[in-house]
């Protein structure tokens, strides 16, 4: 049986602050081997299910529709720059998410109704977050911590959510591609 690789997701439309900031970055990063998003591509990842069979999905829809079920369209609020992994060795340079009640219910929600269908629950907290660069190789850590320490602090965007996805990750040598399987909407 053909197997799908799965994840839930909150996808985001760039403003012309936030496409302002990103390339800022990347500018100001651009002697360092960073893979940065396509600006088509950003998302906030909730849930990375992994590969899956096929024959999962219905199941998985059934389990998505129930954990949306009360949950409020909510604003997202982009801000901050930050990365993982330590100022020596980054691995992923993000913006940050800031706490939103309805955000974490619907990531709570969401862990229990897969778990109740057999796929587990990750073992790290939620940390809501976008990734908008893998690090590759820092030339010059002393500027790359100075660049992310400049452009931390701040509001990037506010987006209003009322609905979130299933996607697929196709890989390709180019990169990632995201297909939608299925939409959620919040009432």
């Amino acid at each position: 049986m053909k197997e799908r690789r799965l994840f839930t997701a909150i996808k985001i439309h760039p403003d012309e602050c936030f496409l302002e900031l990103f390339n800022k970055l990347k500018k100001s990063l651009q002697f360092d081997k960073i893979k940065w998003v396509e600006e088509g591509s950003i998302h906030m990842t909730l849930k990375f299910i992994g590969e899956t069979p096929e024959d999962r999905i219905v199941d998985i829809t059934k389990a998505l529709e129930k954990a949306s079920d009360g949950i409020k369209p909510f604003e997202l609020v982009l801000e901050d720059v930050g990365i993982f992994g330590s100022s020596y060795k980054p691995r992923v340079v993000w913006f940050g998410i800031r706490q939103e009640p309805e955000l974490l219910k619907l990531s709570e929600n969401m862990f229990r109704e897969l778990e109740n269908i057999g796929f587990e629950r990750d073992r790290q907290n939620f940390v809501p977050h976008l990734t908008v660069g893998r690090v590759k190789f820092v030339k010059d850590k002393k500027i790359f911590r100075m660049v992310i320490e400049k452009n931390k602090p701040g509001l990037i965007q506010k987006i209003n959510i009322d609905k979130f996805y299933l996607f697929e990750s196709i890989l390709r040598r180019e990169g990632p591609v995201y297909e939608i399987v299925e939409t959620f909407g919040l009432t």
